[in-house]
Formats: C-alpha cells, structure tokens, sequence
C-alpha cells in the first residue's frame, strides 16, 4: 500500500512542479505517472551504480555531486518517455532538487512507517 502512495505523491508532484518550472513540461496526468515509474526504476536500479563509480567525485564535492547524479538520472528519464520533456541540464537540476524536498515532506506526512 506504502508503494501506492509514494507513487500517487510523485505523480502529482512531477504535474504540479510541470505547471511551476517553465523548463519542465508534461502533457499529462499519465505522463506524470509514466516518469513517477521511470524515475523510481531508475533510481532502484541505475542510480547505485552511478553513486558507486563516482565516489571520489562525490567524496570531494562533499555530497555535492549526488545532485548532479539526480539530474541526470531525470535526464535519462526525459530521454524515454515522450509525455515528459527537460529543456536543459539546470532545469533538471531544479527539477530534481525541488522533487526530493517535495516527495520528502510528503512522505512524511502520508506514508505511514509500518
């Protein structure tokens, strides 16, 4: 049930912020939730990887460039799905940075811990 509202929150978080960034476009509610599927496949699968090669980077950056790993994960995911588009690598930035805070609190407020 947890997976189900986690999903629902990023799919209404990727629309909303669509409708606030002017360089991140999404045509629909399915679009919306097509990248809220992408991204946490992403996440689960291709982010680890990415995190493990570049720890000296992140190590030096003092976490820093774990943004830049989320951005491009987010342009990955602009890559595959037609319904989500990401003008640029700072829009993807924003994006990703304004995505984490958003799902955080919400999760907090409505993912029950059990």
């Amino acid at each position: 049930m947890n997976l189900i509202i986690k999903l629902l929150i990023s799919t209404i978080v990727v629309f909303v912020l669509s409708y606030f960034l002017p360089g991140v476009h999404v045509t629909s509610l399915t679009g919306a939730l097509m990248v809220a599927v992408v991204l946490g496949l992403l996440n689960t699968f291709l982010k680890p990887i990415l995190v493990l090669l570049t720890i000296p980077v992140t190590f030096f950056t003092l976490g820093l460039f774990l943004l830049v790993i989320n951005a491009i994960i987010i342009l990955i995911c602009d890559y595959f799905i037609l319904e989500f588009r990401v003008d640029g690598f700072l829009d993807a930035l924003l994006f990703s940075v304004l995505l984490s805070i958003t799902q955080s609190i919400l999760n907090k407020i409505f993912v029950s811990e059990d």
